[in-house]
């Protein structure tokens, strides 16, 4: 199990990871279940009191990214969908290789985005603890799926070789994460001009793109897109939704242990 690093200075438990927000979904979680997760307000006094930090193990973006306000300009997003729209990417046999590329502005100083990204099977969890991408774990077991730095059009990306993933894996959900947002109050209310654009790896050329709209002040985690396999093919979906969790939170949420 990955021990994500944290500000505090005991280790992370289950009792210590019990739900941020009372709210609980039954049964396997799925961007078309968590629609009324987003109606809660964020509570008062934190849960939870350990947050992920950056590492010189694992680097990550400047954080003057957000905490120098430095604005990124929002690329042109060729084939935009709206929040909820599913779109054809490609067939198993044709599309081999992606770069999933996420990029955001913070309107508060204080707001330092990381960017996930969770593998899971059918049941909506991973299928074992080093099945996720951030910034402290940097490649999947399989080797398909690597998160990455841009420094350019995109502040982060995360590449995905289609071919290589394992079987058990149905779908990928990208993930935008606060840092720190309980300690410091923080939520999705002070973002804007998040987006998610996924490029065909080969030539680079843009297969689909989805801009934020939605921005709750009740979300301190948004789950902003996801990919998964649909017969023999691909799809994107455009989730667009969120919940009060920190990156740990995260990890319970999708079936992580977290030491």
């Amino acid at each position: 199990m990955p021990n994500i690093p944290m500000k505090a200075k005991g280790a992370m438990d289950r009792n210590s990871l019990l739900s941020v927000n009372a709210q609980k979904i039954q049964g396997a979680f799925r961007s078309d279940n968590i629609e009324t997760i987003n109606t809660r307000p964020l509570p008062d006094t934190p849960a939870v009191q350990s947050y992920p930090e950056r590492t010189t193990a694992s680097p990550g973006p400047p954080l003057s990214s957000g905490n120098a306000l430095s604005r990124q300009v929002v690329p042109s997003l060729v084939h935009p969908v709206q929040k909820g729209q599913k779109l054809l990417l490609g067939t198993t046999a044709s599309l081999q290789k992606i770069r999933a590329c996420l990029g955001w502005n913070a309107n508060d100083p204080r707001c330092d985005v990381d960017v996930s990204a969770f593998l899971l099977g059918d049941n909506g969890k991973v299928p074992g603890d080093s099945w996720f991408v951030f910034y402290g774990q940097t490649e999947s077991p399989d080797g398909s799926t690597a998160f990455a730095v841009d420094g350019g059009t995109d502040r982060e990306f995360i590449r995905v070789d289609l071919a290589r993933l394992d079987p058990a894996v149905k779908r990928i959900v990208f993930v935008l994460t606060i840092n720190e947002a309980f300690e410091k109050r923080l939520h999705f209310g002070m973002m804007q001009d998040a987006y998610l654009r996924i490029l065909d790896e080969t030539d680079r050329s843009e297969l689909v793109s989805f801009k934020l709209t939605d921005y709750y002040s009740n979300v301190i985690s948004m789950m902003i897109g996801e990919i998964y396999r649909h017969n023999d093919s691909w799809k994107f979906n455009a989730v667009g939704n969120g919940l009060a969790k920190d990156l740990a939170g995260l990890c319970e949420w999708y079936g992580v242990q977290v030491v």
